[in-house]
């Protein structure tokens, strides 16, 4: 049989990496605190989890969601859009609600992508989220890298000629930026979607994590700009209200894009159930339980950062989501003292703290431009942050 060479082109998902080394250190009897993907471990708000079984008691008889979302929770999204950012969204012509905001990312490329009109191209940032570029190539598009620029708050460099504008079909961005944190300004977002419409180019913006943030102002969304012609905003319920097994987000903006996601979704049925999505509009109504775990991830980046610091690692990111990014200190001997690079070598530390129980992921495995540096989730409670802290100080 015959499979897509994609498959193959790919490689290996940068996480099943982790995943494997973790299995065998793991076998070796080794108790390990996962600093390492991502994935929210706070407790799902009682009322959202009671909102959910009311929604299961409520209809017994299961019937398929309507790929258009309910109207109950594109009212909802709608609503905390214009509370959150003072965006004005038509439930009806502006929101699809999706299956968590993964799923819409990958197949975006699906519905833009046109090899026969020459738009054959998809710009990602790296380091960053894997799954854009993975999204295009299973829809036959090149990818172009843009390379976050440290000096520069971590901003993609945008210098690309006129022949791979033309080319560009869309361009993703991740603001709050999984893993630096970096934030960004309304101006910066509006010059942005402003020169993507200049050349035809969808601005497709990820905020899973714009309602995480442990200091300063909150973080700004492409959904508070005046004109959102040409542009696209996903976000999720996964770390906002510690929701990732529920798989809710949502799509917004541009109702021209909208109206074509619409048409697209019923042919691979990814609505989610329909008391999912009934949970969600209690989880998109309160903000109480937002503010309490923003304060929770904010204890943990108090236990565990001294610590790191301690290590001779030199914080190098923004103020938002539950990633700290760390430059790794140079090597004091060997080749990479020798060729007086900047940053250590990440892929080393991480597995020697892997050895040790503590799991953090290297900037590597995110893109080439994350080399030097480890990405550090603050998602295991306090208490288990404070255990690799001392594991952590247990290597200096």
């Amino acid at each position: 049989m015959s499979l897509n060479p994609v498959l193959d082109q790919l490689g290996t998902y940068p996480f099943a990496r982790l995943t494997e080394a973790k299995r065998q250190v793991s076998a070796r009897g080794v108790e390990l605190i996962d600093l390492g993907i991502g994935e929210p471990r706070e407790e799902t708000p009682a009322f959202i989890r009671r909102a959910l079984a009311e929604a299961v008691e409520a209809e017994p008889v299961s019937t398929y969601p309507l790929s258009e979302g309910l109207p109950e929770l594109r009212a909802a999204i709608a609503a905390w859009a214009g509370r959150r950012f003072g965006a004005a969204l038509d439930p009806d012509t502006e929101v699809v609600p999706t299956f968590g905001s993964k799923e819409a990312i990958f197949h975006l490329p699906q519905l833009l992508v046109d090899r026969d009109g020459g738009r054959d191209l998809v710009a990602v940032t790296s380091p960053g989220y894997p799954v854009p570029a993975r999204g295009a190539a299973f829809a036959g598009a090149g990818t172009v890298a843009l390379p976050l620029d440290a000096d520069a708050g971590w901003l993609p460099a945008l210098d690309l000629d006129d022949s791979t504008w033309r080319r560009l079909t869309v361009l993703f961005v991740n603001y709050p930026n999984n893993p630096t944190g970096a934030t960004v300004t309304l101006e910066w977002l509006e010059a942005l979607a402003a020169r993507c419409r200049a050349h035809g180019v969808v601005l497709a913006c990820d905020e899973a994590y714009s309602e995480v943030w442990l200091e300063g102002p909150a973080p700004e969304s492409a959904l508070g700009l005046l004109d959102r012609s040409g542009v696209i905003v996903f976000n999720t319920l996964s770390k906002r209200s510690s929701m990732p097994g529920y798989r809710s987000g949502f799509v917004a903006g541009d109702p021209v894009l909208v109206a074509a996601i619409k048409r697209y979704r019923p042919s691979v049925g990814l609505a989610p159930p329909a008391f999912v999505q009934r949970a969600s509009v209690a989880a998109w109504g309160d903000e109480a339980h937002v503010e309490a775990t923003r304060a929770r991830y904010g204890a943990k980046r108090d236990v565990l950062l001294p610590a790191l610091t301690a290590a001779g690692l030199e914080p190098a990111g923004g103020p938002a989501t539950f990633f700290l990014w760390l430059r790794v200190p140079p090597a004091t001997e060997g080749p990479a003292r020798a060729e007086g690079r900047a940053t250590g070598d990440d892929e080393a530390l991480a597995a020697r703290w892997l050895e040790r129980g503590v799991v953090v992921t290297p900037g590597s495995y995110l893109g080439a431009t994350g080399a030097g540096y480890v990405r550090v989730a603050l998602v295991p409670t306090v208490e288990a942050c404070a255990r690799a802290a001392a594991l952590v100080a247990g290597d200096t």
